[in-house]
């Protein structure tokens, strides 16, 4: 199954780096702000909606998070938000923006190991600046010879990246924690993937099917990447 892949992508967040932790704690925090007003439960499941809007038109990452806590805020307490309320949900996006990267256990082990042996991809979706910065401070750079910050991440999109990388579905094997964006994509596509679970996951990422593929493989650690290809 591993002897025909020359390309390894691999998803960044939650998958090489802490992330979706981060989220949910400015959510709680979020929560927390609009407690004279709603209880946790019914905040979280209005930004989750508000979220879920604005996908088309803001994207992926923190910036699109914090543009609809301010809508979310906004919405809950009609309108009425004072100044003192936009500038706490602003801090929470900052402090979500600047938050430290922290590898997980075994990535910078795993990806020297397959440094050299295959083309390493970075291949992952969000805000640009954001993922840039992400990657910047994570002193991952060395290890990866492209890098695609996609706005989405569908069966089309993982195309235009074989297309860029001059490469075909049976060379290409994608490791990462989302199976809606990581994993499902590249097998209909026709490539190979690993599924590395991560603790917490964003509602909007989870899949509850199974998936009948021969390409497919779950794994609990990304050290187990060298062991698949070997």
């Amino acid at each position: 199954m591993s002897k025909n892949i020359k390309i390894i992508a691999f998803d960044a967040d939650d998958t090489l780096w802490n992330n979706e932790i981060y989220y949910q704690e400015t959510e709680q925090a979020f929560c927390v702000l609009l407690k004279d007003y709603l209880s946790a439960e019914q905040v979280s499941k209005v930004l989750f909606e508000t979220e879920m809007r604005n996908l088309d038109r803001y994207g992926f990452g923190a910036k699109s998070f914090l543009l609809s806590m301010l809508e979310t805020g906004t919405q809950i307490t009609g309108n009425r938000m004072d100044d003192v309320l936009v500038r706490n949900i602003l801090a929470l996006g900052h402090d979500l923006i600047d938050k430290p990267i922290t590898l997980l256990d075994g990535v910078e082990e795993t990806l020297a190991q397959l440094n050299g042996k295959y083309k390493l991809v970075l291949a992952t979706k969000g805000d640009l600046l954001d993922q840039e910065r992400k990657l910047s401070n994570s002193s991952l750079s060395q290890y990866f010879s492209h890098v695609e910050v996609m706005s989405d991440k569908q069966m089309a999109d993982y195309a235009k990246l074989l297309f860029k990388l001059s490469s075909t579905p049976k060379e290409f094997l994608m490791v990462g924690n989302s199976v809606k964006s990581d994993i499902i994509p590249v097998l209909e596509l026709g490539g190979s993937a690993l599924h590395i679970p991560f603790h917490v996951t964003w509602a909007h990422e989870v899949v509850e099917t199974e998936l009948p593929y021969p390409k497919f493989r779950k794994i609990e650690n990304i050290k187990e990447v060298v062991d698949y290809l070997n």
